[in-house]
């Protein structure tokens, strides 16, 4: 009788156990952490009032293209920034952030992007090529991005030009990497702004 009651016991000790290492497995990590790049600078240029402009999303490579914010320890390697994300694709925050540049300008009649249905005089074609943390080189932030101006009236480019920037790391943890990401890219947009005002 005795035996039995032991027999008992150990099977409802045992789907006790199964009852909560069922709930165990429905514990989700803490989401990570996540981060925007903050409002596009003022730039100010040569007045174009009566040019519209097209804004396409940046092209980047897969490692680039993506909510991960990317860490290089060395030169041939990458890795992600631990529970930490952008707020969105990073191409489609830079295609925001340029709009938002040149609007905030003033000084273009109309910009937008595709889709919008504006009379285009201009295409904005541009490519991330780095958006980082190099930690081999004393925890710098690096940003670089192409750009070439597409006339859409007869399909030539009328300049073209790569725009780079780089800021060190102050301070730790991870918002202080995006904090100096933030910086290096601000950087970039003002001198690519004004290099387009400058030629369209």
């Amino acid at each position: 009788m005795g035996a039995g009651v032991n027999a008992s016991g150990l099977i409802i000790a045992v789907a006790m156990l199964s009852v909560l290492s069922g709930c165990a497995g429905l514990v989700k990590d803490p989401p990570p952490d996540t981060y925007a790049l903050s409002s596009a600078p003022e730039v100010t240029g040569e007045r174009s009032r009566s040019r519209q402009i097209l804004i396409n999303e940046p092209t980047a490579l897969k490692a680039l293209d993506s909510e991960q914010i990317v860490i290089r320890p060395t030169s041939s390697s990458l890795q992600y920034l631990a529970n930490s994300q952008w707020s969105d694709r990073l191409p489609k925050i830079v295609q925001d952030k340029l709009v938002q540049a040149f609007e905030n300008s003033g000084r273009v009649g109309g910009v937008g992007r595709p889709g919008d249905g504006l009379a285009i005089d201009f295409n904005i074609l541009t490519a991330i090529r780095a958006f980082e943390i190099k930690a081999d080189a004393g925890e710098q932030a690096v940003v670089e991005i192409s750009a070439k101006i597409l006339n859409d009236r007869n399909g030539v480019v009328v300049a073209s030009q790569v725009f780079r920037a780089s800021t060190p790391v102050t301070g730790s943890g991870n918002a202080a990497y995006v904090q100096s990401l933030d910086r290096a890219f601000e950087v970039v947009v003002r001198d690519m702004v004004s290099w387009t005002l400058s030629r369209i």
